[in-house]
């Protein structure tokens, strides 16, 4: 076969190689997918009691996920929350996994109760006391770590991990009996790029 023959068909690979990406970025800039929108709504403690660096706790967070896009199924294959205080984790759960449609709310609620190993540093010990003292507790903070699938027409994607939804700087009150606490505000999420796998942005 001539070499021309064989540049050609190199040529033509190429070219529809490249033709095929740029449709797909084409295709995803038209689709133009909205972030889902990630809020925590409530959260209270019924015990948070830090003894000998073991925390004994009772945390209760509501969230609302919010996919706001008029052509996109969200699948939450696995949804992983997880507690922190001060930037250390005392606690995880596994939620209910669903299927999230076009304009659709959905409502979270994760319970984290037991004791977990908490070793505070001595300024952050020192706030802990203070926080004790007023009956709400600064820097709690909640992570979704989550896994999922999209649709977009009879399009379906791969399972992917997107960002961790970050639900931070929270302000807690500890209910108590006899005490009335201060209401919740309610708190936005950070997600990141939500359409975005984070494994392959890493890589």
């Amino acid at each position: 076969m001539p070499r021309c023959s064989f540049g050609c068909i190199y040529c033509t690979i190429y070219t529809l190689i490249f033709m095929f990406m740029l449709s797909m970025i084409l295709f995803w800039i038209i689709i133009s997918p909205s972030n889902v929108k990630f809020r925590v709504t409530d959260a209270s403690l019924t015990q948070f009691n830090l003894t000998n660096n073991n925390l004994y706790y009772n945390f209760k967070v509501n969230i609302t996920v919010r996919n706001p896009n008029n052509n996109i199924i969200v699948y939450y294959r696995r949804i992983t929350a997880i507690a922190w205080y001060k930037d250390n984790e005392f606690g995880w759960m596994s939620l209910t996994t669903f299927d999230q449609g076009h304009k659709n709310t959905t409502f979270l609620h994760a319970v984290f109760e037991g004791h977990s190993v908490l070793k505070l540093k001595a300024k952050q010990l020192g706030e802990y006391k203070e926080e004790t003292s007023v009956g709400v507790y600064e820097d709690l903070a909640v992570d979704l770590d989550l896994r999922i699938r999209t649709k977009y027409g009879r399009f379906k994607s791969g399972r992917f991990n997107p960002p961790v939804v970050q639900c931070g700087s929270l302000r807690v009150p500890l209910i108590s009996s006899g005490k009335i606490a201060p209401p919740f505000s309610v708190k936005k999420c950070s997600t990141g790029s939500f359409f975005v796998d984070r494994d392959a942005e890493s890589g």
